[in-house]
């Protein structure tokens, strides 16, 4: 079983992926966690040139093509072979992320974004997609907690960007049955709590179509 997390930076996705791995593990499941971009050799190098605060001249277009790289790297080598041996696969962000912040967020024609996902991914479409809902404010308050030599050059974007993620992350939602909307400023547990409430529910959806 495939599952991503999405949401803007400092929503919280890290922790709950930690937490339902704890749980998955507990129930005698094989987990592979992973996180984009990266998760390969190549897919890492690609990760340090993405969010190196050293280049800062990189082009929109550049941006969102090492994204897609690095992801089509993930899914041939990591994601695919993993999902065969039955394992479930915990993403910390997948192709959603570059259509919220590529598409959305730095206004790339949204339907080439959308297209080249589809591309990259091939049959890697996650079963669901915990989507982690929190204000611009939020993003704010705890980025300002984070010492800034410590963010990447993603992270140092303006709240306007991620006003614009946010809301191309709604729009996801609305548009696609496998996301589930979360209210991130809840506490960890109450999310945690919900994550399994609703895995739970499409797992019983599973068993059902089987018999």
């Amino acid at each position: 079983m495939f599952i991503t997390f999405e949401g803007v930076d400092f929503c919280g996705k890290s922790t709950q992926i930690i937490l339902l791995k704890k749980f998955l593990s507990r129930r005698n499941n094989k987990v592979k966690v992973i996180r984009e971009p990266g998760g390969t050799f190549i897919s890492e190098k690609i990760r340090n040139v993405l969010l190196d605060k050293k280049n800062h001249q990189m082009s929109d277009e550049t941006e969102l093509l090492l994204f897609s790289a690095s992801r089509s790297q993930l899914v041939n080598h990591v994601i695919l072979p993993y999902l065969e041996k039955n394992y479930y696969v915990l993403s910390d962000r997948f192709h959603d992320s570059s259509i919220a912040y590529q598409g959305y967020g730095r206004s790339l024609n949204l339907s080439f974004v959308k297209s080249l996902q589809k591309f990259v991914i091939g049959k890697a479409i996650p079963n669901l997609t915990f989507f982690l809902d929190i204000p611009i404010e939020e993003v704010a308050l705890r980025m300002s907690k984070i010492k800034k030599v410590n963010l990447d050059r993603i992270e140092t974007s303006k709240l306007d960007f991620y006003e614009k993620v946010r809301k191309g992350y709604v729009q996801l939602a609305k548009s696609d049955s496998r996301f589930i909307t979360i209210n991130g400023m809840l506490p960890k547990k109450d999310i945690h709590k919900e994550i399994i409430t609703e895995l739970e529910k499409y797992e019983g959806k599973i068993d059902v179509y089987k018999k």
